[in-house]
């Protein structure tokens, strides 16, 4: 009873976005056994989610959104709030990631580690996407914990990638994107604080889902990474869920502006 009233969220709305498969399909079924309602945001892709979720017991629906649409945003919310009447979580999870360098040279081999090199709209588009998207719906979403009272929880995804750069691929606007991640959640952990909302970021090393397996990465690239993980291992998505059930728990009332890292050790070598 004791774990329940600490770790559990009965009663509770949580909105993840990016929740159609990976990490965020997992923390969303790992987040609804714990009782918690979820509002399923993202682009498309949702039903097997939804399935899961409802096999375990739990309750879910999906909202189409864009993260990077301010307006489309808006409207998601103003949705879940109709039809949950609250929001007391937002797990911000949507992201992308591009393996190209800032420079290629003529006649240069990538090797199978990098897929070229970054044009500058490619660099604005993680950006948009891993750094403003989490702050429109960060912004939307406390607006309404604001107006209704709500001393709720965001978090928000970053990686350990904010925090040393990753080798041997070469990813400039992913880790600059985490980084960012990472001292906006901190600074508007300082901004709401008054408001009882509370903001951290998780940083997750790397965590094996379909999208870190071939055909998404180069067989090159998980040779060279297999060897520098202290655990001799990824990460499974499973194993974030802990980390994650904390920060949105009434367990976490005290932590707030943190990050979260998860990556079996790799940012200690």
């Amino acid at each position: 009873m004791y774990l329940e009233e600490i770790f559990g969220l009965k009663g509770k709305t949580a909105v993840i976005t990016g929740a159609g498969r990976g990490i965020g399909q997992v923390v969303a079924v790992g987040l609804a056994k714990a009782g918690a309602e979820i509002a399923i945001v993202c682009r498309s892709g949702a039903d097997e989610t939804i399935q899961m979720i409802e096999e375990a017991g739990g309750k879910a629906y999906f909202v189409p959104c864009d993260v990077t649409d301010e307006a489309a945003v808006k409207s998601a919310v103003t949705e879940i709030i109709e039809k949950s009447g609250k929001i007391d979580i937002l797990f911000n999870n949507a992201g992308i990631c591009y393996h190209k360098k800032a420079i290629v040279l003529e006649g240069e081999d990538l090797g199978g580690l990098n897929d070229g090199e970054a044009a500058v709209e490619e660099f604005r588009n993680v950006m948009d996407v891993n750094l403003t998207g989490e702050y429109i719906m960060a912004v939307a979403v406390a607006r309404t914990m604001i107006e209704k009272k709500i001393k709720g929880s965001i978090i928000n995804m970053a990686s350990m990638s904010g925090s040393i750069v990753n080798v041997p691929q070469c990813q400039a606007a992913y880790n600059a994107s985490k980084a960012a991640v990472i001292h906006m959640s901190k600074s508007l952990a300082i901004e709401w604080a008054e408001y009882g909302i509370r903001v951290n970021s998780i940083s997750p090393g790397y965590v094996g889902t379909p999208m870190s397996q071939p055909p998404f990465v180069h067989q090159e690239l998980l040779d060279a990474w297999n060897p520098m993980f202290p655990l001799h291992r990824m990460a499974k998505p499973e194993e974030l869920v802990p980390a994650i059930l904390y920060l949105t728990s009434p367990a976490a009332g005290y932590t707030t502006g943190s990050d979260i890292v998860v990556d079996g050790g790799y940012t200690c070598i």
